[in-house]
């Protein structure tokens, strides 16, 4: 089971044109107290991005108009996104896509479908890094 006491208030996004993945991200992320946003494709979530500011984005790669890849590229070319984690969505596990994804910024590679433990898993490796606790030395 995983620890999830730290992911609440973390904005989450989904990009995914399956209503089904994203309402299963949906489910588990909110059941984790995150905050989450969905978005149909890149083009919604490139509106709703600078009015929600993610946390942590998730992306399909197969998607109509503008696709994963194409989407990643983008927010990362932002100044104001460039350092928001990325995680490509695919159910294909090939070394070409990941590799792919690497070239236009993703932070990671989850392949669908995903379980809860480890869309929860992929959140807490960056909330982590976000986290602004100050360490006892």
């Amino acid at each position: 089971m995983t620890d999830t006491r730290n992911l609440n208030g973390i904005k989450v996004m989904v990009i995914d044109d399956s209503n089904t993945i994203r309402r299963s991200a949906e489910i588990f992320l909110k059941q984790a107290g995150c905050e989450i946003i969905l978005a149909e494709d890149g083009f919604d979530a490139l509106a709703k991005i600078t009015d929600h500011r993610p946390d942590v984005i998730f992306v399909d790669i197969m998607m109509p108009r503008l696709d994963g890849y194409q989407t990643c590229a983008l927010i990362k070319k932002n100044t104001q996104f460039k350092n928001t984690p990325v995680i490509m969505l695919s159910s294909k596990d090939g070394l070409f896509d990941k590799a792919r994804g690497r070239m236009v910024g993703s932070n990671e590679y989850l392949t669908k479908p995903f379980t809860k433990d480890t869309i929860l898993m992929a959140v807490q490796r960056y909330a982590a890094v976000m986290d602004n606790i100050p360490q006892t030395h």
